[in-house]
């Protein structure tokens, strides 16, 4: 607490610099802080999903940006490979403090404005810190769950009622969203805790549930467009949905979704969302994580057919048929085709050349999907687990600036446009491709993340 304390006495200057300015922006609003120990240049803000504006550090690493007409509601910030939303009104001056090292543990705020996002991030941390906590919770009998539930979603609207009492002026539009920031996590973990309980049941089967276990979707919408990017709110209706789609009779989900659980899943999403650009957004997720987690280039003709006749998004539907090309222009137990990469000394490297004679795993990242620390703790488990594999990392369109400081450089390695590779990246999407030690692709789309890359990796590991 003295901390976050000493932090507001640090960037009261800056507030200080933007307070005479404001006299004569009876609408501008400012946002700026500072970022300590920087990991790019830039902050980026964000509404929904698009970049509506970028700030450059300064030699101080502080920022400050004034923004001359902006909606209230919630937007999110990006700087390196990390991410938090924040809430802006019109005037709104918001300034912040953070270090890269931890976050969203050191982030603060001070201004106008500062009292509602330092809730908001309250929320957050708060959050993260039960999900640990709830792993026991799923293996309570219904009404016990029930019971725990309800009580902690008493203590949440008392935190909501509290912070009401003592802002009586403030605004409908924030009030819906912290308290959706309260109490729609626990909702949530409601929603999910069927699937959870029979994972860890001794039967593996649905617990029996009393009518009244949902009420509280008669308070609930889950159509809102302005809020479906905000993570308690996503989590929620993902949950839901999924929850709908299993009671149409599917079994629990062991280690990968069926076609037809995922047929049913999109038909699902397309008759309870209702907005078009949700639901699309929506559609495009499921498939692609649903293929993703299965961790094979296989891709099922009537989840995939569905999505195209469901979504209306022309854009969504090119990504999605590059990534069905690039999964069959890579085939399994073929020879791979051979082509060029850079490494960090800048020279050219032929693929074939580096990984003769040796089982590998060859990561095509890209820094949207997969921040550097979470390549370096996955690279990193799956060479001390699969000690026989060489794992190459191998970054789509970068330069010899991108190399990641904590793996070893000799298996680091970046594509230019030219490269063959890019054939089968046209996506731009992360991939794994297995290859055994004669150059046969065992797995031609593994996805790094998946728990079912391991029985591939098992496999490649033992034939050495």
């Amino acid at each position: 607490m003295i901390n976050k304390v000493i932090t507001f006495l640090q960037i009261l200057l800056l507030i200080g610099l933007i307070s005479c300015k404001s006299e004569n922006n009876k609408r501008a609003t400012y946002f700026g802080g500072k970022i300590i120990n920087p990991k790019s240049n830039h902050v980026v803000l964000f509404s929904m999903d698009k970049a509506i504006d970028t700030f450059y550090l300064d030699k101080t690493n502080r920022f400050i940006g004034k923004l001359d007409s902006i909606d209230e509601g919630l937007y999110s910030f990006f700087h390196g490979n990390e991410s938090q939303y924040i809430y802006l009104e019109p005037k709104d001056s918001l300034m912040l403090r953070l270090n890269t090292w931890a976050f969203d543990e050191s982030l603060v705020f001070a201004g106008e404005g500062a009292e509602r996002n330092n809730i908001l991030i309250d929320c957050f941390l708060e959050d993260e810190k039960e999900k640990k906590e709830f792993y026991n919770q799923n293996k309570l009998e219904p009404t016990k769950f029930k019971e725990k539930m309800d009580s902690l979603f008493v203590l949440k609207l008392k935190t909501y009622i509290t912070y009401l009492e003592n802002h009586p002026n403030e605004t409908k539009g924030f009030s819906e969203v912290l308290k959706i920031s309260l109490t729609y996590p626990l909702l949530a973990r409601i929603e999910k805790y069927p699937i959870m309980y029979a994972k860890y049941s001794k039967t593996r089967n649905f617990p029996e549930l009393d009518k009244s276990f949902f009420n509280f979707r008669n308070n609930i919408k889950i159509d809102r467009d302005l809020l479906m990017y905000y993570p308690p709110y996503y989590r929620y209706v993902k949950n839901y949905l999924y929850n709908e789609t299993y009671s149409l009779g599917h079994p629990p989900v062991k280690n990968t979704y069926s076609a037809k659980f995922t047929f049913d899943l999109l038909n699902t999403i397309d008759k309870k969302i209702v907005s078009e650009k949700s639901r699309n957004a929506l559609l495009k997720e499921t498939f692609i994580s649903h293929f993703y987690n299965k961790s094979s280039c296989n891709i099922n003709k009537d989840p995939l057919n569905k999505f195209f006749e469901l979504s209306t998004s022309e854009k969504d539907k090119k990504l999605i048929q590059k990534i069905v090309n690039d999964a069959k222009a890579v085939v399994k137990n073929q020879k791979i085709q051979d082509f060029d990469v850079i490494d960090y000394s800048d020279s050219k490297k032929s693929i074939k050349d580096i990984i003769k004679g040796k089982s590998a795993m060859l990561l095509f990242w890209n820094p949207e999907y997969y921040s550097e620390s979470y390549i370096v703790s996955r690279v990193n488990y799956l060479s001390t687990s699969y000690p026989n594999i060489k794992f190459i990392q191998i970054k789509i369109d970068g330069n010899d600036s991108d190399r990641i400081k904590k793996l070893d450089i000799k298996d680091q390695f970046y594509l230019d446009k030219n490269s063959e590779a890019q054939t089968f990246l046209t996506s731009k999407m992360p991939r794994c491709i297995l290859v055994n030690k004669v150059g046969k692709v065992t797995n031609g789309y593994a996805s790094f993340s998946s728990y079912n890359i391991n029985p591939y990796l098992k496999l490649l590991n033992e034939i050495n």
